[in-house]
């Protein structure tokens, strides 16, 4: 069931080059080799929302931010964006964005110029910046390039010198709502020029603060330019865990765009992504002047 997700980011990665051009389920099945009716369900319990309502938030995310950095007219970002008219347009955006794309335009516009002009280090509520060495790093909220709503999260290099430098934009709770359950942390990542390596990471620790599971992507890392996708973590949560943590990472120079993280339980049908393999605990040290061959 795991292998689903390679088949999703497919479907994803042929959507997000072809937002701009007449979709329908047929030709979108057709790119997963599975029938519509099975392409549907599986899309539907992976991400959460059915394939068509998927490709019209973001239509709707590029267009919102069509309306913000470019000077398009609204019926030609409609027309571009596969809606019929600009009644139709207008109908969808204001469905989700609460207001008209005109009045939208002009209240958002002003909103984030004056952020953009304001001196104020940007801070991002619940998150905070680590790493080796995060003061070579920005994290902040981007309104231009979103995957869904408003904004997503980033994190850039800005004075990194080598691929040894790393920093993450992170989060850490208890871990009480999930003890004793597998967890699939998931999210939405689109990447810029990444020389080493992106990925989410989640961890999880006891209440001594020892690793009880841990997955960092490092063995399916993101690297160089990507579109939006989506990518997930899954994670046992011990009956000793006390502490949930998770976030981005990006080691060396690069900016990755993250949006649309979600905790959602899973059934242990489906295998975790653990990384962190507890060795044998010996009864006594052996093979001390290294003759021992395995």
């Amino acid at each position: 069931m795991y292998n689903y997700e390679i088949i999703i980011k497919k479907i994803i990665m042929y959507v997000e080059e072809n937002l701009h051009e007449p979709l329908t389920l047929e030709n979108i099945a057709s790119q997963s080799n599975f029938s519509k009716y099975h392409f549907h369900r599986i899309f539907q319990s992976t991400v959460g929302m059915t394939v068509n309502e998927y490709i019209r938030l973001r239509r709707l995310a590029n267009a919102s931010s069509a309306l913000l950095y470019t000077s398009e007219r609204i019926l030609d970002i409609a027309i571009y964006y596969q809606f019929e008219s600009q009644e139709s347009f207008t109908r969808a955006f204001k469905e989700v964005y609460r207001l008209p794309p005109g009045k939208y335009r002009r209240m958002m516009s002003d909103v984030i110029k004056n952020k953009e002009e304001s001196n104020m280090e940007t801070k991002v509520k619940g998150w905070f910046l680590s790493g080796s060495n995060p003061f070579n790093y920005e994290m902040g909220i981007d309104h231009e390039v979103v995957h869904q709503g408003v904004a997503s999260g980033y994190l850039k290099s800005k004075t990194v010198l080598d691929s040894t430098e790393f920093s993450t934009m992170m989060q850490t709770f208890k871990a009480n709502q999930f003890v004793g359950k597998r967890i699939r942390l998931s999210c939405f990542i689109r990447t810029k020029d990444v020389d080493t390596y992106t990925g989410m990471w989640m961890r999880v620790d006891d209440t001594m603060g020892d690793v009880l599971q841990f997955d960092n992507m490092s063995n399916r890392p993101i690297k160089g330019n990507t579109n939006w996708n989506r990518y997930s973590i899954i994670l046992d949560v011990p009956v000793q865990s006390a502490v949930i943590s998770f976030g981005i990472i990006l080691a060396g120079q690069g900016t990755v765009w993250a949006d649309q993280f979600i905790f959602e339980e899973v059934n242990e049908s489906i295998p975790t992504t653990n990384l962190e393999v507890h060795g044998e605990l010996l009864d006594e040290p052996i093979n001390l002047s290294f003759d021992e061959e395995i």
